[in-house]
C-alpha cells in the first residue's frame, strides 16, 4: 500500500467553519514578496537535507501554502532552539518546522495547529538494555533526546516518576539534532531515544537493522502547528486562510502530488485507512513498521482550530 496514504492523513487538514480568501496584505512581512520562515532541517521526515537541498512534508506543505498566498517561501534553517527567538526578534514571519504545542510555547508564540503526531521508544535493534517502552524499565538508563524538544521534556518527567518510585534515574541526554542521538544510540552511548512515529519509520527505513521499537506509541495526541508571533492576528489569519484553501482542493492536491510526497516515509510502512468523505479526512487506521504493528496516530483530530 502506498507510503502516500500517512502522508494524506497528515495533510488532510480538518478544518471548520468558512474559508476566508487568503491574502498577505494584512500582514506584515520580513521582506515583501516573500514568506521567511524558520526551519530547523535535521527531523526527517519532516524537514532535513537532501542531497544539499531542504525537503520534507513540511516544506512541501508550506510551499503549497505560499502559492496560495502568492509569495516565495524563504526558509532560514537554524538550530531548534534558536527558532521561537528569532520568531520573536522578527527575523521571521512564522515558524514551520514540526513544533510541538506546549504551555511553555504557546505562553511565547500563537499556533496554527495541523497535525496529530504520536511518539515511540527506539532502541538497537538487539535491545542490550532490555527497554520494553516507555515504563519503569527506562530508569536507570540513558535517554538521547533533542535539546529543547518536546521529547525532552517526556524524558525528565519519566526520570521525575523513576526518582518518586524510589527507582534509579534516567540520564537525559540532550543533543542538538534528532540525528545525533540516532547516532548516539547506534554507538551504544545511549540506550533509548524518543522519536516521533513517522520519524521512527524513517529511521529504520534508511537504517535497516540497525533499530527497532520497544513498547507502544505514546502521547499519540500531541499537536503539532506553526507558529507565529504573540498577538500577531494578522499572520494567524492569513496562515489559517490558505490552509482552510488546501482543504477545499486538497483532493485534487494529493493526487498531483503522489510521487514528491512518496519520498518522505520507507518502504516498510504500510498504511491502512479511509477517506471520510463528510471530513474530507483519511483516518489512518494503523501502521506497520517492519514487522512491529503500532499506533499511527499522525492525523489531524476534529475541529482543529478549535484546540
Amino acid at each position: 500500500m502506498s507510503r502516500l496514504r500517512l502522508a494524506c492523513g497528515m495533510l488532510s487538514l480538518c478544518l471548520s467553519g468558512s474559508a476566508m480568501a487568503a491574502d498577505l496584505s494584512s500582514a506584515t512581512l520580513v521582506e515583501k514578496g516573500a514568506l521567511t520562515y524558520g526551519v530547523a532541517g535535521t527531523f526527517a521526515p519532516f524537514e532535513f537535507q537532501k542531497d544539499g537541498k531542504l525537503t520534507g512534508f513540511d516544506v512541501d506543505m508550506i510551499g503549497l501554502l505560499s502559492q496560495k498566498l502568492g509569495a516565495e517561501a524563504k526558509p532560514m534553517n537554524m538550530e531548534f532552539k534558536g527558532l521561537i527567538v528569532a520568531l520573536q526578534g522578527g527575523r521571521l514571519d512564522l515558524i514551520n518546522s514540526a513544533m510541538y504545542i506546549n504551555e511553555q510555547r504557546a505562553a511565547q508564540v500563537d499556533f496554527v495547529p495541523y497535525l496529530k503526531i504520536g511518539t515511540l521508544v527506539v532502541v538497537q535493534a538487539d535491545n542490550p538494555a532490555k527497554v520494553t517502552g516507555r515504563d519503569d524499565s527506562l530508569c536507570g538508563k540513558t535517554i538521547a533526546v533533542t535539546l529543547g524538544g518536546i521529547q525532552e521534556t517526556y524524558a525528565r518527567q519519566d526520570d521525575m516518576q523513576c526518582r518518586d518510585k524510589g527507582l534509579a534515574a534516567i540520564n537525559v541526554m540532550t543533543l542538538p539534532t534528532a540525528q545525533d542521538s540516532a547516532l548516539t544510540l547506534r554507538q551504544g552511548r545511549a540506550d533509548a531515544l524518543f522519536n516521533s512515529t513517522p520519524g521512527a519509520v524513517e529511521l529504520m527505513d534508511k537504517v535497516p537493522g540497525v533499530y527497532a521499537v520497544a513498547g507502544p506509541e505514546f502521547e499519540a495526541n500531541t499537536q503539532i502547528g506553526m507558529a507565529v508571533r504573540k498577538g500577531d492576528g494578522a499572520m494567524k489569519s492569513v496562515v489559517e486562510a490558505a490552509l482552510k484553501e488546501i482543504v477545499a482542493d486538497g483532493k485534487a492536491w494529493l493526487v498531483s502530488n503522489v510521487e514528491r510526497l512518496q519520498n518522505h516515509l520507507g518502504e516498510h510502512v504500510t498504511i491502512k485507512g479511509f477517506l471520510d468523505p463528510v471530513t474530507n479526512r483519511l483516518e489512518v487506521l494503523s501502521m506497520k513498521i517492519l514487522r512491529n504493528e503500532v499506533s499511527a496516530s499522525a492525523r489531524l483530530g476534529d475541529s482543529a482550530f478549535r484546540r
